[in-house]
């Protein structure tokens, strides 16, 4: 086990970072319980000449958590339902799921 594999395991931990969330892969099928790390930034889009603020919805996963993670999973955080959009990237260390999602 690396530094960085030590690292984002006390992050995935933290009750100040992390929250419990259960996953569904295509939606259905069983809930796999996880650990979810949630940002909700604010970014811009363009459409013609406008620029508007979007709402958004970025879910850290483990990949230890979630070996697959793929558009259309789903991921229940205290009772709310997020849809992963696109798809998911790796971060550097190949260790955490960066996905976008969006509120069901």
């Amino acid at each position: 086990m690396t530094a960085f594999d030590l690292a984002t395991d006390s992050l995935f931990a933290d009750q100040n970072l992390a929250v419990d969330a259960l996953l569904r892969s295509g939606s259905s099928g069983p809930a796999q319980p996880i650990r979810v790390i949630r940002a909700m930034p604010d970014q811009f889009a363009s459409f013609g000449d406008g620029r508007f603020v979007v709402d958004t919805v970025q879910l850290n996963i483990r990949l230890a958590d979630a070996p697959v993670l793929s558009a259309g999973d789903t991921v229940e955080i205290a009772g709310q339902l997020h849809e992963v959009q696109g798809t998911p990237t790796r971060n550097t260390n190949r260790l955490v799921w960066l996905a976008e999602a969006r509120a069901l």
